[in-house]
């Protein structure tokens, strides 16, 4: 443990690659599988891709909210190293674990007794609601393994080791693969179960990822040793944990509003046309996830260097990342500018699905030239202990200019006028990212001495 960590002397662009390429590609495949999720599903029924697409709000916010608390562990854990203060880290660790099982509790609470519910005020279509209750309580109920797989993916990331992590989201996602086909439409002797068999294929992935995971920890992660004692709650621990974790979950959870808002906007078109925004987020995961890859993958390196107070390498690290995110988000923008009737294609789209899917896969996809460099700063904002502003932006930019935006476009009632409103969305978000780091720097980076 007296030796340094990796993150403080390993040349920046070489620590990046070896940090951020396991989760990139891991991310990766969890885009793949998501994709590959949405179109069995939609093989076996439009009601059944509308129904997953009526769920994604609560199982995302599900997702951030174990996310988030894994951020604001990350970022502490990783200071802490910094600081080669080894007892704190194995406390946040501790009660990272444990504060993963509260919002495990919390979720499984939700899909007990309000799954309808969440999905009646999207929609009022019996069989849609049906099959997105069924769907969305499997999801919920059985979550302790996306909870437990999450956070100890972080601890990994917090110790430099993200290579693990590369293992541990792609036997899930695999699994997941596997399974999708044989439950959705009942081969090798099992039932013909349609979404509700999508939804068990996802949970057993995330399970078998969980148990990796725990594997992986205890035998390879050896700047950490939890004992039973550093389970106990720290009130100090917990609310700098927070302090970062709950505007990143924040973040997540004005992002389902604001999905759940387009869908309700969108359902007053057609059914088809929250279908086809389902689509589309299924499909920007491969432009986004490679990009929050990089996000968890460089998080800990500018914790640490900001805990050994090193600018620099700081620097370096965040001019990295934007150059990074931006070439994964030109290639996304590309890709649907060029080929979104094939993308299409893959979801068993219809002549009604073509004409509402490809002009809005081509006007969203325009904000993706200012969405690398808005989500590349909001890791840096979270590394430093600033997750207010990484909240303050998503607030401002789904729930004061998109959701609007969207509204006030649909008046028109041209639906393909709806999808302008996340370029609109986006210029704001940069310009305030932009804002907001040169305010950071001034405070913060520019005080730690050369």
């Amino acid at each position: 443990m007296e030796n340094e960590n990796k993150m403080g002397v390993m040349p920046i662009p070489r620590l990046i690659m070896a940090m951020s390429l396991p989760m990139i590609i891991s991310m990766l495949v969890q885009a793949l599988y998501n994709v590959v999720d949405s179109v069995f599903v939609a093989r076996y029924s439009q009601d059944a891709l509308a129904a997953v697409s009526y769920a994604f709000p609560a199982q995302n916010l599900m997702i951030g909210t174990a996310t988030g608390t894994g951020v604001g562990m990350n970022a502490l854990l990783s200071k802490s190293l910094g600081e080669k203060n080894f007892e704190k880290a194995n406390r946040t660790a501790g009660n990272g674990i444990l504060l993963a099982g509260v919002g495990y509790m919390i979720f499984l609470l939700f899909g007990l007794f309000f799954a309808e519910k969440f999905i009646a005020f999207q929609t009022s279509t019996p069989s849609i609601i049906a099959e997105g209750k069924i769907y969305l309580q499997i999801c919920t109920v059985l979550s302790f393994g996306i909870f437990g797989e999450i956070m100890y993916e972080r601890l990994m990331q917090s110790t430099g080791k993200t290579i693990y992590t590369m293992f541990t989201q792609g036997i899930g996602a695999i699994v997941n693969i596997i399974l999708d086909p044989i439950f959705i439409f009942g081969l090798l002797g099992c039932p013909k179960m349609g979404t509700a068999g999508a939804a068990l294929a996802t949970v057993i992935g995330q399970i078998a990822a969980f148990i990796l995971a725990v594997i992986l920890n205890q035998k390879y992660n050896t700047e950490l040793r939890i004992k039973a004692s550093h389970f106990k709650p720290d009130r100090h621990i917990i609310g700098r944990i927070y302090a970062v974790g709950i505007p990143s979950i924040l973040m997540v959870g004005i992002g389902s509003i604001t999905t759940t808002a387009m869908n309700k906007i969108l359902n007053g078109f057609s059914d088809i046309a929250a279908s086809v925004f389902g689509v589309y987020f299924k499909l920007q995961s491969f432009a986004f996830m490679p990009v929050f890859g990089l996000n968890n993958g460089v998080i800990p390196v500018i914790a640490y260097n900001y805990g050994a107070r090193k600018r620099k390498r700081m620097l370096q690290a965040i001019g990295a990342a934007c150059i990074i995110a931006s070439c994964f988000m030109l290639v996304g923008l590309i890709l649907m500018q060029v080929i979104p009737e094939p993308m299409l294609r893959l979801f068993d789209a219809g002549d009604e699905m073509m004409s509402i899917g490809i002009p809005a896969l081509r006007i969203i996809s325009i904000s993706f030239v200012f969405a690398g460099i808005a989500i590349a700063l909001s890791s840096v904002f979270q590394a430093l202990g600033r997750g207010l502003f990484s909240m303050l932006i998503s607030f401002a930019r789904q729930l004061v200019v998109l959701v609007p935006a969207a509204y006030l476009l649909s008046l028109t009632g041209n639906v393909n006028m709806v999808w302008w409103a996340y370029p609109i969305a986006e210029i704001m978000s940069i310009v305030v990212s932009l804002g907001l780091f040169a305010y950071l720097y001034k405070k913060v980076i520019s005080e730690i001495p050369e």
